[in-house]
């Protein structure tokens, strides 16, 4: 289980990111595409266009963190259909969802 402050925030991009980003520029995607403060210290989750590797990025007061997860197996399960990526750059979910799609 994930435990977060109820001050965290999840926010999960819709739009299939380039794993080949770094810090830099998930922070980048984070300002332009999603409209949101990186140093917030909200959790920002992206995913893969195959949907084999995960990657959270947040602010801990005192540099970026970012967390990435591979499957060597299967996909992640995300939590939104095509008609969500065409209506909206982001969604927001719970640490308990967050938490079932990294299982």
């Amino acid at each position: 289980m994930l435990t977060l402050p109820p001050s965290v925030q999840i926010f999960v991009a819709t739009e299939l990111c380039d794993m080949r980003r770094q810090m830099d520029g998930l922070v980048l995607l984070v300002r332009q595409v999603l409209h949101g403060d990186p140093h917030s210290g909200h959790l920002y989750v992206f995913f893969n266009k195959r949907g084999s590797h995960a990657r959270i990025l947040f602010w801990d007061r005192t540099g970026y963190v970012t967390v990435t997860k591979r499957l060597e197996r299967g996909t992640f399960r995300v939590p939104w259909s095509q008609d969500t990526v065409a209506e909206r750059s982001h969604m927001q979910i719970e640490a308990a969802e967050l938490a079932l799609i990294l299982e």
